[in-house]
């Protein structure tokens, strides 16, 4: 399809998700992205990302209609819903983004365009069809398969990763019957060189996705489990790792603070509904305890090294190296432990919004180059910025007598004599 389709697209949400994709669809389609945060609205009219997944040039170059107004966006052909869905204080599934923007969604729908809802929000199986659809029923009074159509293509974004992007990476669709399946091929399809996978239903897409995080953090969970062990050994898992990974079939998964917005909340989705179906979950509840509790190991066993409570320099806040994201970050887990074991504990990130961080986490958060001197100084996420660091600088940071305790093996091929030193 070299022409512009006559489809009226609109991406409800403008996140790490929506943004991209809105963007990859707005070169081939009338697109408007809508996204109910007005300050987010402003900042990308002004060709500012906040997610850093998106480059001025880019916005700047693009037809897509940017707007907070859901006036903007009545009478589409497509809607594509692309919120956040975390879980609340208890790991439970939490639908509300999900379900306001279904709300917000049915409220535009015009009937006689007959228009496809699809949802990149990843979900249990079941979601879309029997939970989202009948609400756009009765707040519609529309006949799902009559007045609209359901369809699922669950999302695939990696914040930070500049290789598996939306128009690269082989997008899964599924409609609520053939028809809709293909015409959402052909949309999708026009987006990604990387080719389009048909499911056999949207329960099944709805499925694929939450296995691919739940697998994902299973084998983290068993790598931070060997980690513990390895550890009483006075083993290194990275040591071992180089190792083990010269087999060929080998899975080179590294142990580490398991966060964000999908390996560390999408399989409480999946245990969730196996619960109400009368099953337990052994192996992925499991995982999710091992990695929900890795923040208060590592806490733990940097304050045996030390020898009681400290100075503490944590480097880094993010879930991830190398984004602003702070969404579901397992950094805060050590810190509060860290905090209870009675270290005094400063935290710096470059890229941290310090606002965000204080709304969210109540901590304070420097940016700029690190500075002082510290008992420990625990480098968290291996941002770039630290990677970059020179040896003096590091071992200016440490104190006499003190230990640099480099979670991700950041520093392991430096030479930094004069300091003590642990890893994972």
């Amino acid at each position: 399809m070299d022409s512009r389709n006559d489809d009226h697209i609109v991406v409800v949400g403008l996140g790490y998700v929506g943004l991209p994709l809105a963007l990859a669809l707005a070169k081939s389609f009338r697109v408007t992205g809508l996204d109910i945060d007005t300050g987010r609205i402003a900042e990308l009219k002004g060709g500012h990302d906040r997610t850093r997944e998106v480059e001025p040039d880019a916005l700047a170059a693009s037809t897509i209609a940017l707007t907070a107004s859901v006036d903007d966006c009545r009478g589409a052909d497509i809607y594509i819903v692309t919120v956040p869905t975390p879980v609340d204080s208890s790991n439970r599934p939490d639908l509300g983004p999900v379900l306001s923007a279904t709300r917000t969604v049915a409220g535009l729908v015009d009937g006689d365009r007959k228009p496809v809802i699809v949802y990149e929000s990843t979900v249990y199986p079941g979601v879309t069809e029997d939970i989202c659809g009948p609400l756009i029923e009765e707040l519609t009074g529309l006949k799902r398969g009559a007045g609209f159509f359901l369809g699922y293509s669950p999302e695939r974004i990696n914040p930070g990763d500049r290789e598996h992007t939306v128009d690269r990476i082989t997008k899964v669709v599924a409609g609520e019957n053939d028809e809709i399946t293909e015409r959402l091929a052909a949309v999708y399809g026009v987006v990604t060189s990387g080719g389009i996978f048909k499911a056999a239903s949207i329960k099944t897409a709805e499925a694929a996705k939450v296995i691919e995080n739940a697998q994902r953090d299973i084998n983290i969970a068993f790598m931070n489990e060997i980690t513990q062990i390895f550890a009483s050994l006075d083993l290194s898992i990275w040591d071992v790792l180089a190792a083990a990974k010269t087999k060929w079939n080998f899975l080179p998964f590294q142990p580490g603070l398991v966060g964000g917005h999908c390996i560390g909340v999408d399989p409480y989705y999946l245990s969730h509904r196996a619960q109400e179906l009368g099953l337990e979950p052994h192996v992925i509840l499991a995982g999710r305890s091992i990695n929900d509790g890795m923040g208060d190991w590592v806490a733990d066993r940097i304050h045996s090294i030390r020898g009681g409570p400290g100075s503490v320099l944590v480097m880094g806040l993010t879930f991830k190296e190398n984004v602003p994201d702070l969404r579901n970050t397992r950094v805060v887990d050590v810190i509060s432990r860290l905090k209870w074991l009675g270290h005094e504990v400063t935290v710096h990130d470059p890229l941290v919004d310090p606002a965000e961080a204080r709304h969210e986490y109540d901590l304070e958060v420097a940016g700029g180059t690190p500075q002082g001197r510290y008992d420990v100084v625990l480098v968290a996420v291996p941002h770039e910025d630290y990677r970059q660091m020179t040896d003096d600088a590091l071992s200016g940071l440490v104190a006499d007598g003190g230990l640099l305790a480099d979670l991700k093996n950041l520093y392991g091929g430096r030479n930094l004599a004069g300091i003590g030193r642990w890893t994972l």
